[in-house]
């Protein structure tokens, strides 16, 4: 439910499975503009998941191509859980759904504004 109201226009959701201290828990969302990032960020400041903070930040990053673990992708990494590559999981077909319907909505009622 956290993740449903942060507003925006969000074109990419990753979230790391990897349980090294760098990239344990990460998530990164790429949204359409930079203004609908900023709000995002501002609304989840002071927010918790899971009984955990949120701990959002920007990230320079914008393609992650070249930090995705290939041979985890082909199931065949060696590393584990503790690999330097994100392991990426899958994100579920109906909470991409729930997240970009419910983006779409908000947009479309910015724009009847």
């Amino acid at each position: 439910e956290e993740l449903t109201n942060i507003g925006g226009e969000l074109e990419q959701l990753r979230v790391c499975e990897n349980l090294s201290d760098h990239l344990a828990g990460n998530v990164y969302a790429k949204f359409r503009e930079e203004e609908d990032a900023e709000r995002a960020l501002q609304k989840l400041m002071g927010r918790f998941y899971a009984g955990r903070p949120i701990l959002a930040q920007f990230c320079p990053v914008t393609d992650f191509k070249d930090a995705r673990c290939r041979q985890f992708e082909e199931s065949t990494c060696s590393r584990g859980g503790y690999c330097n590559f994100m392991h990426l999981k899958k994100v579920s077909s109906r909470l991409q759904r729930r997240l970009l319907g419910r983006l779409e909505r908000e947009r479309e009622e910015r724009e009847r504004e």
